[in-house]
């Protein structure tokens, strides 16, 4: 694990991840609006879609920082080998299935159309879980290469 004085330099990290995953998650939330019942217009749904993406930033922090105790290193995820992604994708997919769980039958704050496909015997949405494992490793590899970047500069 890294050295305490360490912390102090995730802060352009995190603070990185947190902007990348929100903006990819952003559009994803607006695609995926079809398959939920939403009362109101499509702009004021699409507002609506900015806190679930703050959300998701917050999501993908955790994953990050699950990845960041299991592999005792800050940068696991920019250019992770198979266990990493392991790590991504099962820390993901659980995450995701718990904040989709929770959210429709526990806290009943959303619904689904017709349209939304269900994970066969939960009966919680594929898509909003799919989003769990397909955009972190984007976002991931994305701050990555931002915070190279930045150093070269």
């Amino acid at each position: 694990m890294e050295k305490p004085d360490h912390v102090g330099k995730m802060l352009p990290r995190l603070a990185a991840l947190f902007v990348i995953s929100v903006l990819l998650n952003f559009p994803w939330e607006v695609a995926q609006m079809p398959l939920y019942v939403e009362d109101g217009s499509w702009f004021e749904f699409a507002l609506h879609c900015v806190i679930p993406s703050l959300g998701d930033g917050l999501i993908v922090m955790l994953i990050f920082c699950v990845g960041w105790v299991a592999r005792g290193r800050s940068d696991w995820a920019d250019l992770p080998d198979w266990a990493g992604y392991a790590l991504m994708l099962i820390t993901g997919f659980s995450i995701g299935m718990i904040v989709e769980w929770v959210g429709f039958y526990g806290l009943k704050r959303w619904s689904y159309t017709a349209s939304m496909p269900l994970l066969p015997g939960l009966g919680i949405g594929v898509v909003p879980v799919l989003q769990m494992l397909i955009l972190p490793p984007v976002i991931f590899r994305m701050t990555g290469w931002w915070l190279a970047r930045r150093q070269v500069d």
